[in-house]
């Protein structure tokens, strides 16, 4: 199946956003009904994530060996699913009070082994820098020049990420970035060290427990490949958020707030169960605009997005074509070319050492 693109325009460019438009003016164009908190709506789903994990797991439990492998894809993608409405929790769009946002934030990301805080603060700046090049810190491409001086263990990990592993890509972010709180001052680093302690004490009961009780296979069975297709969910809803080729990352001097939340993010249409379970987190753009919008109101405010500004708004399909377009292609950035890949990088290179 080929990678479907949708644009508005023939040409792969999406058109420059006039320099006098800002983001608020984007938003005001958007229904006010979408920014409304609907408690049985965020309750429900609650209710539909924990009753589909119930199933899943369930399922694994009773079912011979030959069912598993789509037991442990839907039971996967149904924990990607907890991770959004935690992911609304961050954003305050779960719930009026914020005691209840961080109480279910919590309990949900628990499981994943997920410290809440820590990725809600640091995700909060992933939102105010969205392709801010060298500032966001959710797949900010490395330039060519920053790639050079890194050493080479450094660049083989940044090479497996932006290619055919791309789907652990989350679990590195994770360890990486979300359990140092000694970069965080005062409440933030509190709430940090506090999400970090948490997980950390949980999985030294939680995996010797699961251990002891159901064996290696068990802790196989159960968590780590459940676990694994969770983040193969949320690595790849994320890279295809914000990787194209004909999506750019401006260099602080050069950036502009309206431009990267309205045209540096992608709308991806999944497969209906995907986004039903993942409650339409691929419905980005809106989110990005104003993530004060609850997750179930994305889909009419993106429909509201396009009647206003559609020429600005990516979208695509996923399929297979689509992430070996994304990485084999997308590996490095060049103001140029917007991205470049390792191949063309060392051809570039050896081609350059030969003239010399």
């Amino acid at each position: 199946m080929k990678a479907s693109i949708i644009r508005p325009k023939e040409n792969s460019q999406l058109p420059t956003i006039p320099s006098q438009l800002t983001l608020r003016d984007i938003i005001k164009t958007l229904p006010s009904e979408v920014f409304t908190k609907n408690m049985t709506q965020a309750w429900l789903t609650v209710i539909v994530s924990v009753l589909c994990a119930a199933v899943g797991y369930l399922g694994l439990i009773l079912s011979p060996w030959w069912l598993l492998p789509p037991l442990w894809v839907f039971t996967g993608t149904t924990l990607a699913g907890w991770f959004v409405i935690g992911h609304d929790c961050g954003h305050r769009s779960f719930a009026k009070r914020n005691w209840v946002n961080n109480l279910v934030g919590q309990l949900l990301m628990l499981p994943l082994m997920y410290p809440f805080h820590s990725w809600r603060i640091l995700h909060n700046h992933h939102h105010k820098h969205t392709n801010k090049l060298g500032v966001d810190n959710a797949w900010d491409p490395l330039t060519v020049e920053v790639y050079e001086t890194m050493p080479g263990w450094v660049k083989w990990w940044y090479q497996r990420i932006r290619g055919n592993f791309w789907w652990i890509g989350s679990i590195v972010h994770k360890v990486q970035l979300h359990f140092n709180w000694s970069k965080f001052e005062g409440k933030e680093r509190q709430q940090i060290k506090f999400s970090a302690i948490l997980v950390l004490v949980t999985g030294t009961i939680f995996f010797p427990t699961l251990l002891l009780t159901t064996g290696i296979w068990g802790f196989v069975k159960f968590w780590l490949l459940p676990w694994l297709i969770y983040h193969f969910w949320t690595s790849t809803f994320t890279l295809v958020h914000h990787t194209m080729s004909e999506i750019t990352f401006k260099p602080p001097a050069q950036w502009n707030e309206a431009e990267a939340q309205l045209t540096g993010t992608v709308h991806c249409d999944y497969p209906f169960w995907v986004e039903f379970l993942c409650h339409h987190i691929n419905v980005h753009i809106p989110h990005h605009v104003s993530t004060g919008i609850p997750s179930y109101n994305l889909r009419k405010a993106h429909e509201s997005l396009k009647q206003n500004w559609g020429e600005y708004i990516y979208e695509c399909k996923f399929s297979w074509d689509l992430m070996q377009k994304i990485t084999t292609q997308c590996h490095l950035y060049d103001a140029e070319a917007n991205y470049i890949s390792f191949t063309q990088h060392d051809r570039a290179k050896s081609l350059k050492a030969n003239i010399i």
